[in-house]
């Protein structure tokens, strides 16, 4: 119950706080490319409920279509604005709004697509969807978009059995860091 509190609480804070910066960001994507500003994804959430996750639109219309649910560092679907989007994370902001919702929580495993359920063993699945997924993780804290799919799983399965209202504050200092160290691709 705390974390969901902290969660709801640091969630609508953050967005009214970055209304401004997310009316901008808006703006940018909508300027970039046609097409609408968001961008939502069926994921998977807490004991395997399918959920819209909701993200900046930084690819092109229609990118599901033309490829995997993965991207690769040249992927020609990747719009300008969103490569900027992406390196800098701003693309994630309106997870924010999943996070509100119950969702998604600040911290934990990052959400599945359905289509990656056949790579868990049914024991790593029903152990990763134990919790609310994250808007960041500590995989993602840790080795950024760098991680292999073995060390996501490692990493996310870790998070589930051990996590703590003080390792979630780590995991978002770590993850501030990473962002504005690395970026991602």
């Amino acid at each position: 119950m705390t974390k969901r509190l902290f969660d709801l609480f640091t969630g609508l804070f953050a967005l009214f706080a970055l209304a401004p910066l997310l009316t901008v960001l808006a703006l940018v994507v909508r300027l970039d490319s046609p097409g609408p500003i968001f961008y939502r994804q069926t994921r998977v959430g807490r004991h395997g409920r399918p959920f819209g996750m909701y993200k900046f639109r930084s690819m092109v219309v229609d990118a599901d279509s033309v490829g995997g649910y993965q991207t690769q560092k040249e992927d020609r679907r990747i719009t300008r604005s969103g490569r900027w989007l992406r390196k800098t994370s701003l693309d994630e902001l309106p997870q924010l709004l999943n996070v509100v919702l119950g969702h998604m929580s600040l911290v934990g495993p990052r959400p599945d697509v359905p289509a990656q359920r056949p790579l868990y063993t049914d024991e790593q699945w029903a152990e990763r969807v134990s919790v609310r997924p994250g808007i960041t993780g500590l995989a993602q804290a840790t080795l950024r978009s760098e991680a292999r799919a073995g060390q996501r799983l490692n990493l996310d399965l870790q998070y589930v059995r051990t996590h703590t209202i003080w390792l979630d504050f780590r995991i978002l200092l770590m993850t501030v860091r990473q962002v504005l160290g690395k970026g991602s691709f």
